[in-house]
């Protein structure tokens, strides 16, 4: 299937670990971390899991080397500190 979309420049902020470990990840499926994103809701919206039992070991892997503790439970929860 090929679909023509129109994509924008966008400026999220998000948890630094979280971050690493998702650019981590799109580099180690060798993509984008905007075409990550997309697929990950996408499949978010649809009720789906969008990651096979292996790449959840890849991405409990990146958790722990980047020494990210945050699971679902934190969302919505996170409050920003103060910068240094």
């Amino acid at each position: 299937m090929n679909l023509t979309i129109e994509r924008v420049q966008t400026g999220v902020r998000m948890e630094k670990r979280l971050l690493k470990v998702l650019k981590a990840f799109a580099d180690y499926k060798d993509m984008t971390l905007g075409d990550l994103l997309e697929g990950i809701v996408l499949h978010a919206f649809d009720g789906k899991t969008p990651f096979s039992r292996d790449s959840l070991k890849r991405i409990a892997d990146l958790k722990k080397f980047y020494g990210l503790d945050l699971d679902s439970s934190a969302s919505h929860q996170l409050k920003e500190g103060k910068r240094k």
